[in-house]
């Protein structure tokens, strides 16, 4: 029987239905590293392939080490059903193909990470896919922008690189007044945010960051908070409510019913990916139930060091500006304070009075920092998005997602505080020296 709690340490180590492997006693969860799954009789597969009971058919669809992390994640999140995915990307793509179809549009924030901005403004639109970008600074932004082919809005709780909290609550009663669901990427903010409670339908990861926490796995899941009433909008969500000629004519908000409120889910795995075939690993299942187990601790670390480098960066003569939600004022302070809860997040973005070259001479200074396209590490990184992650992006582009040309980025990890600031000193001295050295020539 699972374990009842809401407190999020004890779930990431017990929740789910897993408690020991039935055949072994092992108290660890098993890599059930298979293709395949032997059926008890041909009346059992019959049943598993019309969806009259669910269990394991082919790792693409299912696997008993994905179900441990799925009921895991979904436990510690609050929601009802999780589907893990191949990465984070697949998971933002999956969570809209799941609703939306050509002819259809989203709403989205400006506020993204730029691999989601290419997917939502460039790659949709190969599936006839609208995407209407809209500043979050204003919440009816949204309301303005929907209309009766709207099938969703997509924000991201913690943007990055932006680093301004996104109105949830507000975003997400403007969707249920129209019928429209939030789907609220919160890779930035696992733990200390909790988007379910403020209003949104569906959470997205990328697992990779600070739930797998140790830069090994790629990984994505997509949580259904079962809060939100398809059926109640149905000319609004087709897909779901109307008969699917892939499965003799099911209607996933009927078909689902037995089950609980997991409509949503349900389709994404039986549709989404059966057909489109981005299945998590095993082996990555199971690093990503490691990084849970102590995801909790993590945190707390990351979350105290961030405030120190904060804090260290905004007096800092070298820094004209620093970019943290625990230093932000008005309504954008407003919003950290309401939407997370034990820490601000471990994503600390500045300005070097140098500009880009200081930037540049910076990053390349670092020692303890790594030099790396990722966050939520264990260890600390540092990375200058303009050239990297958002440098597809157009420069009016870069500028709405809050991405400068002088911009950094760092992803503070879980060392001694200590080493942390020695490495930012001497890193932004050699960025002071070379500045100097130029006003002396």
């Amino acid at each position: 029987m699972p374990v009842e709690t809401k407190n999020v340490e004890t779930l990431a180590l017990h929740g789910g239905s897993y408690r020991s492997d039935p055949a072994t006693g092992a108290v660890a969860v098993p890599i059930y590293q298979t293709t395949s799954f032997q059926f008890e009789s041909t009346d059992h597969a019959s049943r598993l392939f019309a969806l009259e009971a669910l269990g394991q058919i082919y790792t693409r669809i299912k696997n008993p080490t994905a179900d441990a992390f799925e009921e895991r994640l979904a436990a510690l999140e609050g929601g009802v059903a999780a589907l893990a995915v191949a990465s984070g990307q697949t998971a933002s793509a999956f969570a809209i193909f799941n609703i939306a179809q050509a002819g259809d549009n989203i709403v989205s924030s400006t506020d993204l990470y730029g691999g989601a901005w290419t997917l939502l403004s460039q790659t949709l639109k190969q599936f006839g896919i609208e995407v209407r970008f809209v500043d979050p600074v204003d919440p009816e932004n949204f309301r303005r922008a929907t209309d009766a082919k709207t099938r969703a809005y997509f924000a991201e709780t913690l943007p990055n690189p932006k680093l301004n909290v996104f109105p949830i609550r507000e975003v997400a009663d403007i969707g249920r007044s129209l019928g429209v669901p939030l789907i609220l990427d919160n890779t930035a903010t696992p733990i200390i945010a909790r988007p379910f409670e403020h209003g949104a339908a569906i959470v997205v990861y990328s697992t990779t960051k600070y739930i797998g926490g140790h830069g090994t796995s790629i990984g994505g899941a997509i949580i259904d908070g079962g809060n939100f009433d398809w059926a109640a909008h149905a000319d609004r969500f087709p897909l779901l409510t109307q008969p699917d000629g892939a499965y003799h004519g099911a209607i996933w908000t009927e078909a689902a019913k037995p089950l609980g409120p997991i409509a949503y889910i349900l389709r994404a795995r039986v549709k989404l990916l059966r057909d489109l075939g981005a299945a998590i690993a095993p082996q990555n299942a199971f690093q990503f139930i490691q990084g849970l187990e102590t995801l909790p601790l993590r945190l707390r670390q990351h979350n105290e060091n961030a405030i120190k480098v904060a804090h260290f960066l905004a007096k800092h003569p070298a820094v004209s500006h620093v970019i943290f939600p625990g230093l932000q004022s008005g309504e954008s302070r407003r919003r950290a304070d309401a939407y997370l809860k034990g820490g601000y997040g471990a994503l600390v973005g500045f300005e070097l009075k140098g500009g880009v070259e200081a930037g540049r001479r910076f990053i390349d200074a670092l020692k303890l920092f790594y030099h790396v396209a990722n966050i939520g590490d264990a260890r600390s990184l540092a990375i200058h998005p303009a050239s990297t992650t958002h440098q597809q992006l157009s420069s009016a582009e870069q500028l709405a997602a809050g991405v400068t040309p002088g911009y950094v980025r760092l992803s503070v990890g879980i060392e001694h505080p200590d080493d942390i600031l020695a490495d930012l000193t001497q890193a932004l001295a050699q960025a002071e020296v070379g500045g100097s050295a130029r006003k002396a020539a």
